[in-house]
């Protein structure tokens, strides 16, 4: 869908089928207890919809540029109705998914996903009234000193980022690249069956990942009766049920944590080979799981430091015994922040869809700080978050935003034809027949051709693409008479002087973009690569004095990029 929003089109891809398939398999995957979230999925059924819907109205469905829009608010609507995290979704929309994000389509996204939000509470799917996914209420503020462990938390969620980013990859490549690749159903099944077994001994894999998260989110209040929350009472205690003192580990939360520690392990591994697999899966979930199991059993630790030394220097200013210090929850809700970010490289809208989805939100800056600091650590490994990662994988000519072009190129390096290359395939205004056109389009799989005045002067008028092309002709045969093979094709306002006896022309002035996007030959690349990136161009036109040149493709530009950085250009494979 990024790739989509950068102005690539993938045909099918948004189309009705996919929308029905995806909905009655993302059901089916989810309840399966597999390793995998709902949200990425989700936002690929919105956008179906969104493109559903585009095609109604002609205001869209001929306008690219509007459908993109409509796309974007789309994603945005699909978060919200994932998380039930309206803002969350249209700051994930212009952080991660949108490529160009105009003002009017801010406020756009901000109303389909606060209709999608209203929806969803009127509809009432989780039955607790609520719209939020894990809420929590937490009793005790954060103290300055926790920010350490949170900022470890950080540390940790950057690395799972990068383990998992790298490991993902080279499965998925490997899949591409052999055998395995052939029998995705078998794959499937093998997964499935192994998440089975392994998954239902413990206690924590065995439910699903929401209820799981749920629970490591939740404070230990009196009634609870999970085996996080065994800790050894006090007799004597005479307090309000709601504000419990800190107390020591009972045995059931030592098991807990043995069990919670072969779950996080188990989840790591799993998830690294369910994510990527034929089936719809997304990721947030199972990161958040991940993130949530570390920071409950980082927050136990600190809590128990706090309980028997509540003598040290960092506890003493802030945790008297027989207070209630340190929330475990709460560490858990900042792990799954942070490896959540070290996976996606998700700041700003992170954070609003995390504490959106629990509702805590005076624990802003915890979570702000394992975001930022998880962020910085997976980027010391590498760029590239899990969706530009697969995007390179799967070759798809996507123009990141957020790289910087610095070399000093210009347009004329890079256009094609270059020397020793066959010339331009171009359509003349008023001296080609359709016959020859027909040839032209059979014979190349160009995506159109640039229109001039004639072979001689080379003068650029326009272009014309290829699939207007096509249908313009296929309706004339059909509908007007006497257009043959032989009849001259004209892209001007007055036909041309022609014969008495030759047949009659065909008009296509109306299939022509008059204003294709130019460049001269010696507009730097910096500016070129810039000018593909903000209008999302597929191609662009090099001229001289009004004198065609050449063409810059998309792909041809992030060949160049390629080359400038060192890598084989012909390694960017697109499919």
């Amino acid at each position: 869908i990024k790739t989509i929003l950068s102005g690539f089109i993938i045909r099918g891809y948004l189309g009705k089928w996919t929308l029905l398939i995806k909905t009655v398999t993302l059901v089916l995957v989810v309840s399966s207890g597999l390793s995998l979230g709902k949200e990425g999925p989700l936002v690929h059924v919105a956008c179906c919809c969104g493109n559903f819907f585009s095609s109604l109205f002609s205001k869209y469905s001929k306008n690219e540029g509007k459908r993109r829009e409509v796309l974007s608010a789309a994603a945005a609507a699909g978060v919200s109705v994932a998380f039930g995290a309206p803002i969350g979704g249209v700051l994930f929309s212009l952080e991660e998914v949108s490529y160009y994000f105009p003002l009017k389509t801010l406020w756009r996204s901000f109303f389909a996903a606060l209709v999608a939000a209203f929806t969803l509470r009127s509809i009432n799917p989780f039955g607790n009234s609520r719209l939020v996914l894990f809420y929590v209420e937490y009793h005790t503020p954060w103290y300055m000193a926790e920010l350490f462990p949170f900022i470890l938390l950080g540390v940790f969620g950057g690395l799972w980022g990068t383990l998992f980013i790298r490991c993902n990859i080279a499965w998925c490549r490997r899949r591409k690249t052999t055998k395995l690749g052939k029998y995705p159903v078998l794959e499937v099944i093998a997964v499935t069956a192994i998440t089975a077994i392994v998954a239902y001994p413990n206690p924590y894999t065995r439910r699903s990942t929401s209820e799981l998260i749920s629970e490591l989110f939740n404070d230990c209040g009196a009634l609870e009766s999970s085996q996080l929350c065994d800790y050894i009472n006090d007799p004597n205690m005479t307090r309000p049920v709601d504000d419990i003192p800190d107390r020591p580990a009972g045995v059931g939360v030592y098991t807990a944590i043995w069990q919670l520690a072969l779950a996080l392990i188990f989840k790591i591994i799993i998830t690294i080979f369910t994510f990527g697999m034929k089936i719809p899966s997304g990721l947030f979930i199972p990161s958040m799981a991940v993130g949530a199991m570390a920071g409950r059993m980082v927050g136990i630790g600190v809590e128990q430091l706090a309980y028997h030394h509540h003598d040290w220097i960092i506890f003493r200013n802030w945790c008297r015994p027989g207070a209630d210090c340190v929330t475990p929850g709460l560490y858990a809700m900042v792990g799954a922040a942070a490896c959540l970010g070290g996976v996606t490289r998700m700041t700003v809208s992170l954070v609003v869809i995390m504490f959106e989805l629990t509702g805590g939100l005076e624990y802003i800056v915890p979570l702000m700080a394992a975001a930022v600091t998880s962020k910085w650590v997976a980027d010391a490994f590498g760029k590239e978050g899990i969706y530009e990662a697969h995007i390179h994988l799967n070759g798809y000519p996507f123009l990141d935003v957020k790289d910087e072009f610095t070399h000093r190129t210009l347009a004329t390096d890079v256009m094609r034809p270059r020397r020793g290359e066959p010339p331009l395939s171009v359509l003349t205004q008023d001296s080609m027949t359709v016959e020859d056109v027909e040839t032209l389009i059979k014979e190349t799989d160009y995506n159109g051709f640039p229109v001039v005045v004639s072979r001689d002067s080379e003068r650029l008028i326009g272009f014309a693409q290829r699939r207007e092309l096509i249908l313009a002709i296929k309706n004339a045969r059909q509908r007007q008479e006497g257009i043959v093979s032989d009849s001259v094709m004209y892209f001007t306002e007055e036909p041309p002087e022609l014969p008495a006896n030759s047949p009659q022309p065909l008009k296509l002035r109306r299939v022509l973009n008059l204003s294709p996007f130019t460049v001269t030959d010696h507009t730097p690349m910096e500016t070129v690569v810039d000018i593909f990136r903000k209008l999302g161009l597929r191609q662009c036109l090099v001229t001289r004095s009004g004198r065609l040149l050449g063409i810059i493709t998309k792909k041809d530009v992030l060949r160049h990029m390629a080359q400038m950085a060192n890598q084989d250009p012909e390694s960017i494979m697109f499919n």
